[in-house]
Parts: C-alpha cells; sequence; structure tokens
C-alpha cells in the first residue's frame, strides 16, 4: 500500500463513444446492459461534456447494487496490460515464468531514485497450489517496472539459500535472544492428514522512515492464522526479523473462521496490509478491520478489539479478501476481492454479481471491487467493479506518476481454472488504470478507447 497522494491528471482521455457502450452492453446481463447503452455523449450537455473530456467519464451504477460489471473494457488484456519480466529461479525454468498469486508490486524513491519491487505468493517444487506448504516469501527488484528484473541479492546474507528468499519457516534457527525471525507459531509442522504444514501468503513490501517492511500471512495450514510484519535491519534483502506484536500470535483477535480443518483459536484476519501517510501507518486486514501502528512500529493500537471501515455492503455481504487502502487526488479508495458468481434470472438470462456462495452459483472471476472516501476510515461509497479477475491486487504509482494495479488470474477457481486457460493462470501481471478525475472520483482498469496503449 502506498501513502503517495499524488495528483496525477490522466489527460489524452475521452468519453465513452456510444459504440463501446453498446459492445460493452452485449457482455452484461439486462439490467447492466441498459445502464451501460444509456451513458452516451448525447446524454451530457456540451458545457458538462467539454468541462470533463480531461477525463474519462464514470459508468453508470449497475442495479440493484451488487451486480458484477463483466464488460470486457475493465478486463487486463494485451493493450492495457502485460506479465513482469521477473528473474527465475531454478523451481520456474520448466514453466519459463514465475507461478504466482497475491501479486504484488511497488515503486518507491531511495536516496534519489525509483526502485520497483515486487512479490507474491509461490510454490515449492513438486506441487501444484501454495499449500500445504510453502518455503517463504521471495522478493525482486528493478529500476524500472519494464525491468530488468532481479532477485533481491541475499547471497551476502545466507550464501547457500536461495537467492531472493528473504523469510522463510526454514530461518527458525536464526533465532537469538532478543531477536526473533520465525516465531513458534510460524514453524512447519506436521499431521497425518496433510504431512508437512505451514506457508506464507500475501506479502507486500513497503519502505516507511527509511526502513524496509513486509507484511504477510501465515496460510490455513499454518499453526496459526494470520497476519505478521516484519522489519529489515539492512536493506530489502534483510534480515529480516518479527515485530514484538506478533512473537506470540497474528495481529488482532482470533476467531471462528477458514476451513474446518483448522483449529479453535487459531484463525485470525488475514491478508494484512500497510498504509502509510506522512510520519502515520496503519494496519489494514480483511473483514473491514484497521489499526494504526505504535510510533516505533513494534505493534499495533489497540491490539485487539480494532476499529471497522464505515463502508456500504451489498445485502447480503459475501466473503471479500484482500482489503487495501490506496490514495489518489486527495481521495481514500478501499480495495476488496470479491467473487463474481453466475446464476440464472428468471428470464434465463445470466446474472453476474457479488453473491455469497449458494445453491446454482458459480464462481466466474475473482475480481477487484473499490469504494472511495474522503477519509480513511470513510464512511465510503457504494463499490464498483475496478477489474474483471483483477482481485487481491494492489494499486500503486510508476515513477511517471501513472497509476497500475496488479492481477494474477486465479488458478483454482473460475474462469482461469478451466483446463484450456490453466497454463496462464497464476501470473504476476500488472494492468495501467484510469482515473476520472476530481468531480467523479473513480479508478477502473484502463478501458478501450480512455487513452493510449501501453509502451515499451
Amino acid at each position: 500500500m502506498t501513502g503517495s497522494d499524488n495528483g496525477v491528471h490522466l489527460g489524452r482521455r475521452s468519453l465513452l463513444a456510444g459504440a463501446a457502450g453498446l459492445l460493452g452492453a452485449a457482455a452484461l446481463p439486462a439490467t447492466a446492459a441498459r445502464a451501460a447503452s444509456a451513458e452516451s455523449p448525447a446524454h451530457v450537455a456540451p458545457a458538462e461534456s467539454a468541462a470533463k473530456r480531461r477525463y474519462p467519464a464514470n459508468w453508470p451504477d449497475l442495479e440493484p447494487y451488487g451486480l458484477a460489471d463483466t464488460r470486457p473494457d475493465l478486463w487486463p488484456r494485451e493493450d492495457n496490460s502485460f506479465i513482469l519480466p521477473l528473474e527465475l529461479r531454478p523451481r520456474d525454468e520448466g514453466l519459463g515464468r514465475v507461478w504466482m498469486r497475491d501479486t504484488y508490486v511497488n515503486c518507491f524513491v531511495v536516496d534519489g531514485r525509483p526502485i520497483y519491487v515486487a512479490t507474491g505468493t509461490t510454490r515449492v517444487p513438486g506441487l501444484d497450489t501454495a499449500a500445504p506448504w510453502n518455503d517463504g516469501i521471495f522478493v525482486w527488484v528493478s529500476p524500472s517496472l519494464r525491468g530488468p528484473w532481479r532477485l533481491a541479492d541475499t547471497t551476502g546474507i545466507r550464501p547457500g539459500a536461495e537467492k531472493g528468499k528473504v523469510w522463510s519457516p526454514e530461518f527458525a534457527g536464526e533465532n537469538r535472544p532478543g531477536r526473533t525471525v520465525v516465531a513458534p507459531w510460524q514453524e512447519y509442522w506436521y499431521d497425518d492428514r496433510f504431512g508437512k504444514r505451514g506457508q506464507a501468503w500475501a506479502p507486500e513490501v513497503h519502505y516507511f522512515r527509511g526502513k524496509w517492511y513486509i507484511v504477510a500471512c501465515m496460510g490455513d495450514h499454518s499453526r496459526k492464522v494470520g497476519s505478521f510484519m516484519l522489519v529489515s535491519e539492512g536493506g530489502i534483502e534483510g534480515p529480516y526479523r518479527l515485530v514484538e506484536g506478533n512473537l506470540g500470535k497474528p495481529f488482532g483477535d482470533s476467531f471462528i473462521g477458514g476451513p474446518n480443518f483448522i483449529a479453535p483459536g487459531a484463525y485470525h484476519h488475514i491478508d494484512g496490509s500497510l498504509y502509510t501517510e506522512g510520519d502515520d501507518a496503519w494496519l489494514v486486514l480483511h473483514n473491514h478491520l484497521y489499526a494504526k501502528f505504535r510510533d516505533d512500529m513494534e505493534d499495533i493500537v489497540p491490539a485487539t478489539n480494532l476499529p471497522r471501515f464505515q463502508q456500504m455492503p451489498y445485502a447480503p455481504e459475501p466473503y471479500l479478501e484482500g482489503a487495501y487502502v490506496f490514495k489518489h487526488g486527495g481521495k481514500y479508495f478501499l480495495l476488496h476481492a470479491a467473487w463474481n458468481r453466475s446464476s440464472a434470472n428468471p428470464d434465463g438470462s445470466t446474472r453476474y454479481a457479488y453473491d455469497p456462495a449458494g445453491p446454482g452459483r458459480v464462481q466466474y472471476q475473482y475480481d477487484a471491487v473499490v469504494a472511495v472516501a474522503d477519509s480513511f476510515e470513510g464512511p465510503y461509497s457504494r463499490r464498483w467493479t475496478a477489474g474483471v479477475g483483477a482481485g487481491h491486487n494492489n494499486f500503486f504509482v510508476d515513477r511517471s506518476g501513472q497509476v497500475w494495479a496488479t492481477f494474477f488470474r486465479n488458478p483454482n477457481f473460475g474462469y482461469w481454472s478451466d483446463p484450456s486457460r490453466i497454463a496462464d493462470a497464476a501470473v504476476p501481471g500488472v494492468v495501467r488504470v484510469e482515473w476520472t478525475g476530481p468531480e467523479d472520483n473513480r479508478l477502473y482498469v484502463q478501458r478501450r478507447n480512455h487513452g493510449h496503449a501501453i509502451k515499451d
């Protein structure tokens, strides 16, 4: 999560053409199609149209609230996105690219120079997924978004270990009095059902007040499930240690949640994220929670009973993941990952919506939904679909001020799990994002005819 409040104006944009609206409408349920076709320059007064020409237009809200926008314009495509050419590890050579979920990318200025960072959930050789165990967190760095992307040089810290691996349950042997690298609840363990268990999920790398931090989550097969934070005692390559607030448990409260193989009391709030602004920092967690960090960044306050964002939930509210806050144009954008499920309307047409799981509802795409507010805590607006299949992502700003989002194409369920597409799933992808200006204040995956195609 970046604390950058940039005011970049995405010029050279135009209003939606009526033809583009009609093309997108063909991909929507009937109610959404009507909303799409209703938006046309003919419905905008000439003076208002001229004033807005600098920015692309908002699309009308779909009704009822909770419908998903599936138009092809909101998909990462060849003209608005690309896969990062990350340096391969030995495990990646067979696939020819890095297998990654929960892709995270950001750009920081360090000593006057931009440094791009990339990380995500990865898997070990021999497993098809990142469960029931993986070997920790890898980090890549680059001087530009296009590369060259190199693994962080960890060889000076662990000469015999795999390059780029900055933290792993394997490093428990590095614990010393007063310095914990791996807490007991993060160590590997074994049972008869899964064998070796324990994995790190959804890491993020942040540079704040001259130090490098990693916020990540121990996944479902761990002794305790939930979010934690590491701080580097050197550069981006580490060495990292665990902050004091996580020595005994993940951040926040434990509660009943997750699969039935998680022990009672072991499940905490997952998908931890960091938001910084000025000299202040906040932890953002799934289930709509947040907390401010202590000034020393060693724990959050309060440690339990965390406050909640003020939101406009769907009715009913589905399970959401990947909460993330991004500030742009003076506004706060709250992201969630939500499954867009397809079902049948009474007339036989297909309904796409952010519904809870249920009979007749099929997981289609893992989308990024976004809401906007004037303050970090909210209240936040109604959510909208910002990117189809781009869920569990982050927004960031490159060195030129352009906004981007990450995506990974969920390989477990839905569209990208189909055998005909699975080879193109689990990727470290980035997609250009457009802003609809200071009046309308929406962020979307760059839609067709709303800007130039990406350039090398």
